[in-house]
């Protein structure tokens, strides 16, 4: 179906649009799609109006009954138009009941009906209008709604916001507890291995020295230890007020030209001496009075008040160390003297050469046990003997003194070696029921050629025969003396001949802790072997001193060591 317009009035415009709007309504086409073609139509027959001429409108409905039709619209110009190039104008839009409606588009030609078909025709901008107002309800409604949406969404971000900034404090509260644990731990062990380096050695010097290098550069840049007794003795250099002050109330003290902060710790002005320094005076304290002063200067600007109570806690660990090192020192002396003083000077004897070495242990408390004694009997013959004392320190330096007169009073009545070490056993067992001793005792005769020896749980006699040969006496021995136990000690005998040489010992000498024993006796067994008779006829003393070197090279001498070598002098030699 087609149908045309010419158009060259207004009215002819007029009847034109509501012909098209009444055909559009009557070949169902929607309301939104029939008021946009009025509205672009009317739009276009304004502009040409504008331009003057004729215009034609052509309506064309493609599509049958059956299915869906297109209606299509063209506003075409003039001649005259066409041939100044203007376009026509062309708009389809769907017709869905594109049946029967072959009146609707005529127009009266009457004005009133015009006028009242204009104003039908804006039916359909009425009804466009409505549902544009509901659209606008829908849009407020779903504006509402959104609004709605956007401040719970803001809501969620401001959770979700302090939820982080919960999260990174609890975060950065992890991270800092984390990091105070990890010091923490750190000084702990710094304090658990530097209190064990201290308390490693019983020489106050070496604690002393010890402690500048475990504190430099990590705790102080700088320390000083100012002991009161050795600076009294050997110097008189000026020290800080603070370490004076300290050492006078007992207290930490803090000098400088900032409050330190630290707890436990008195504040004072900075330091005379050097005023830019801050200084952290400690006393040493002991349960009678302090030792001295530690004092030392920060790595850093100040001190974190927490390494300073550790530094405190160390300070009075070291000030116990060198106490306890201080009175080991005083008992290893004391021990010491007596015990050299009780070691007899060797007698003169004919056919027989002595020399005899005893070296203090020079590590641990080692100290006081090991002796040797020579001494003469009626008969003319010559008891040597040579002992060990279980413990250490003044108390063990006691009983061998009281082993060695108890043995030099029974040798009187002219006892064999068996015999003695019998008595003494007895006697140290009522004596000392707690306290144990090992001993060997061997008899020279310069009349006869016979060596008589007897022991009691101690390393056995080393001879070296006159032709080089070295043998171990080790013979059955007794047990231990002062052992709970009844035993007769047995004599044993070896011949001599000129040019042999006895070695007694102890166990400091020939005893490692990684090896035992026997390796030792035998090193010192090679050792004796190396010797000559010559060479030991003419520099027993020197032999001795040889002796010691290569056996105790190895050793850090943490025991006594006692050697006495007995020479039988004679022309011959291997």
């Amino acid at each position: 179906m087609m149908r045309t317009w010419q158009i060259t009035t207004v009215t002819d415009a007029a009847r034109a649009r509501i012909a098209l709007a009444r055909l559009a309504a009557a070949y169902g086409v929607p309301t939104l799609e029939r008021t946009r073609l009025a509205a672009g139509l009317s739009a276009h027959l304004r502009q040409c109006l504008t331009k003057g001429g004729t215009w034609r409108l052509t309506l064309n409905l493609a599509g049958s009954p059956a299915e869906e039709g297109l209606l299509h619209a063209v506003v075409t110009p003039s001649p005259e138009a066409c041939a100044a190039g203007e376009p026509p104008w062309e708009v389809t839009v769907p017709c869905p009941e594109a049946a029967e409606a072959t009146d609707a588009g005529s127009v009266a030609e009457d004005p009133a009906a015009l006028a009242e078909a204009l104003l039908g025709a804006d039916e359909d901008t009425a009804v466009v209008l409505d549902k544009l107002g509901e659209q606008e309800d829908l849009v407020a409604f779903h504006r509402e709604e959104l609004h709605q949406t956007n401040q719970g969404v803001l809501a969620l971000h401001a959770e979700l916001d302090a939820a982080g900034r919960a999260q990174r404090e609890a975060f950065a509260a992890e991270r800092r507890a984390r990091n105070e644990a990890e010091s923490a731990r750190r000084r702990l062990t710094f304090l658990a291995d530097a209190s064990a380096v201290l308390t490693a050695s019983l020489n106050h010097e070496e604690i002393v020295r010890r402690l500048p290098e475990l504190l430099v550069p990590e705790y102080a840049s700088s320390v000083d230890v100012w002991l009161f007794d050795e600076d009294d003795k050997h110097r008189s250099t000026p020290h800080p007020a603070a370490a004076v002050l300290a050492a006078r109330t007992g207290r930490p003290q803090y000098a400088a030209d900032h409050p330190g902060n630290l707890p436990g710790v008195d504040d004072q002005p900075p330091s005379a001496l050097d005023p830019g320094r801050p200084l952290l005076c400690v006393p040493l304290p002991t349960r009678r009075a302090p030792l001295g002063v530690l004092t030392l200067s920060p790595p850093g600007a100040r001190w974190d008040p927490d390494d300073a109570v550790m530094l405190i806690e160390l300070t009075r660990r070291a000030s116990i160390a060198i106490d306890n090192a201080r009175r080991f020192e005083h008992n290893r002396d004391i021990a010491e003297t007596l015990q050299r003083a009780l070691l007899t000077d060797l007698p003169a004897t004919p056919g027989l050469s002595l020399a005899a070495r005893y070296l203090p242990a020079t590590h641990g408390l080692n100290i006081g046990g090991d002796w040797y004694d020579a001494f003469p009997q009626r008969d003319g013959g010559l008891i040597t003997v040579i002992g060990d004392v279980t413990g250490h320190g003044l108390h063990a330096a006691v009983m061998m003194s009281q082993l060695r007169t108890a043995l030099r009073a029974y040798a009187v009545d002219g006892d064999s070696p068996g015999r003695l070490l019998t008595r003494l056993h007895r006697f140290l067992h009522h004596l000392q029921p707690d306290l144990y001793a090992t001993a060997v005792i061997a008899r020279f005769h310069p009349d006869e050629p016979t060596l008589t020896w007897a022991a009691a749980g101690h390393p056995p006699p080393v001879l070296r025969l006159a032709d080089g040969t070295v043998r171990t006496l080790d013979a059955k021995p007794g047990a231990m003396l002062g052992i709970p136990l009844t035993q007769e000690i047995a004599d044993h005998t070896v011949q001599l001949t000129p040019g042999s040489t006895l070695a007694l010992y102890t166990d400091g000498l020939v005893e490692r802790r990684a090896q035992g024993i026997d390796p030792g006796i035998e090193r010192l067994a090679a050792a004796l072997g190396r010797f000559g008779s010559a060479e030991l006829d003419a520099d027993l003393e020197g032999s001795a001193d040889r002796i010691l070197h290569p056996l105790l090279s190895d050793s850090e001498r943490d025991d006594d060591v006692c050697l006495l070598l007995c020479h039988v002098r004679g022309d011959t030699a291997t």
